[in-house]
Parts: structure tokens; sequence; C-alpha cells
């Protein structure tokens, strides 16, 4: 079929709207459009290129202003969740996986390092991430480790409390970043390798400040320790779980002295720490016959992991899959939601991360 109007390969015509309606446009007023076109067209890519300026000097103003906030400010921003999704891998609902670094940041650590209940889970968690997991961190969540590390060093500092476990943290911390730096490079952890200097620095000061520090005896003139009985003596040391404490308190008066060395007390704390079949392996016989508990205790906890214990850990509901802390309520669906949530230790927390 022939094609019956004007070629589509054309220009076409040109229209002008006037008060009585549109008319074609003769040769002046085309000549008159296209310089009127042409100066609109270069006024368009005048206010463009201005626009575009300004642009990026607010861009560099933003990022400058950044710069200067993050290195006046150490606290990055992060959330401060109760409860997270734990998802491993993507569904029609979610995308993706939950990572170890993603709930080291989300989740409310700096609030639980304010919780007596939760202190020592939470350094225990550290010093986990900081014998292999440090690497597997984000850029975000390492600078994160390291302030929340810094708010914990703060808090013994300014409580006198909980010295020994700190200095551990800071010696393993430290000695899992020279393997890092030396051995394996920087192209391991995320960042400038004099940041990591930097850090490993602000750990030998924190050691230097955690030796130094002197504990303050209370100024008030009433009943201390060593005024109690013998019987509660013996009491708040079958209440100690760690050997070494059992041994600090022995070094205050001699009474206490002879209470440390009870074989009873650290009869107990063997069995509670260690199985029967690890202790027969170990055992160690006196020149009078007896048991050896308490170098028994210390022989197999070099060779032996401690039962751990914790006053309040992070639960994990199996039927919603949501990690949550203990007094925050986690939407679940399920009937009865107390029967579903299990605690986490701080292996297992690790572990949830691992795919």
């Amino acid at each position: 079929m022939p094609f019956l109007g004007q070629d589509w390969r054309s220009p076409g015509q040109s229209w002008v709207k006037t008060e009585e309606g549109w008319k074609k446009s003769t040769q002046d007023e085309k000549n008159n459009n296209v310089s009127e076109l042409n100066s609109f067209s270069k006024e368009e890519v005048y206010y463009k290129d201005n626009i575009l300026l300004s642009l990026n000097y607010d861009v560099a103003a933003k990022k400058r202003k950044k710069d200067l906030l993050n290195n006046n400010t150490k606290i990055p921003y992060f959330h401060k969740d109760k409860w997270i999704y734990v998802h491993k891998g993507s569904t029609k609902e979610r995308h993706g996986y939950c990572t170890l670094g993603e709930a080291f940041n989300r989740l409310d650590f700096c609030s639980a390092i304010k919780d007596t209940r939760r202190f020592n889970y939470v350094v225990r968690l550290l010093e986990l991430i900081a014998k292999s997991q440090l690497p597997s961190l984000s850029g975000v969540a390492q600078k994160n480790y390291m302030n929340i590390l810094e708010r914990v060093v703060q808090k013994v500092l300014d409580d006198q409390q909980n010295v020994r476990p700190i200095k551990e943290l800071l010696q393993t911390l430290y000695i899992s970043l020279c393997s890092l730096v030396q051995d394996m490079g920087k192209s391991v952890l995320v960042g400038n390798i004099n940041i990591w200097v930097h850090r490993m620095e602000n750990i030998l000061q924190w050691k230097q400040q955690l030796d130094n520090i002197q504990i303050n005896r209370p100024t008030t003139t009433g009943m201390s320790l060593t005024d109690l009985p013998a019987s509660l003596h013996l009491n708040i040391m079958r209440r100690l779980s760690d050997g070494r404490d059992i041994v600090s308190v022995g070094q205050v008066c001699p009474d206490l002295g002879d209470l440390a060395e009870d074989r009873l007390l650290w009869k107990n704390l063997c069995q509670y720490h260690f199985t029967d079949r690890q202790i027969r392996k170990r055992l160690m016989m006196s020149e009078k016959g007896h048991l050896e508990w308490k170098k028994m205790y210390f022989k197999m906890s070099r060779c032996y992991p401690h039962k751990e214990q914790y006053s309040e850990t992070l639960q994990f509901c199996t039927h919603c899959h949501i990690l949550f802390w203990k007094d925050s309520n986690h939407p679940c669906t399920a009937n009865n939601a107390e029967s579903c949530c299990v605690p986490v230790s701080p292996q297992g927390f690790i572990n949830l991360f691992k795919f």
C-alpha cells in the first residue's frame, strides 16, 4: 500500500500558537524560533553548569564535614535493637543473610555492658571474636568492636571491678592483632594498617592503666569482710566459680588463707567444672594418700575449658528465628513463646552465623 502522506523522514512542518489558533510558521518565524531556542539552550547549559558546580561544592563540603565528624567522634552510628531476625538464606520476604558483624552492630551491646548481669557475657563474646572472628567483621563492625572495648575498659577503671578478665581480653586481642598484621598482611583487616597500629598502641595503653589501678578502700567504719564468722567466709568462697578468686580471697588475712585451703571446697570446684573422666586422668596424690584437689584444679584448668556460667544471656527463639535480650518482647507468633526460647552461650552466638 503506497504511503499517501508526507514522507516520515522529512523534518515536518513548524506550527506556531497564536491568539486565533495554530498556524504554520514562515521561514522568518522559523529563524526567530531557532535563535530563541539556541539562546534558551545556552542559558539552560549555563544554569546546569552552575547547578553541577554548586552540587559538587555541597558534596565536597558535606564530605569534609563528615570526615571531621568521624575524626572528632569515636562512636559510629549503629542500631540499638533489642532483637534481630537471624536468616541464613534468601526467601520471598527477605533477601540475603544475617552476618556476625551485622548482629554485633545491631544488638544493643553498649547498654549490655552497663548491666552487671550481662557484663561477663559480653566480655566473653569479645574474647571469642578477638581469637578467631575479627577478620570476618565488616569495617563498621570492627570499629564498633573497638569502641565497645574502650567502654568496657573505662567501666572497669571507674568501678575497679573485673580487672583480671579485661586484662586477659586485651592480651588475647593484642596477640591476635600481632599475628594478623605481621603474618597475614593488611588485606585481612579492613582499613589502613596505620589505623590498626594506632589501635594496638591504645590496647597497650589500656593494659598499663589497668596495671596501675589502685583499689580504693571504703571509708566507712562499719562491718568488713574479716568481721564475718568463718561459716559465712566459707559460704562466700563456695559461690566463687574461679579458683584464682579463691586464692585472692585467701590472701586478705591468715584466717581466710586457712579456709582457702579447704579440700572439700576445691573438690566441689573440680566436680563443677570438669567431668569424672577428666578428673580420673589428672589424679594427684599427696604423701598422706589424699587427693590434691587444689593442684588438680589448676592442672586441669590448663588442659580443659571451664564450665561457663552467666547471670543473663541472649535468647534465641526456635520458632521465629529471632535473637533477643531476655527483657525485650520479640514479635513471636507461637502459642507458647517461652517454650521456644533457648539461651545462647557466647560460642553459640558465633556458631549461629557460621554458614
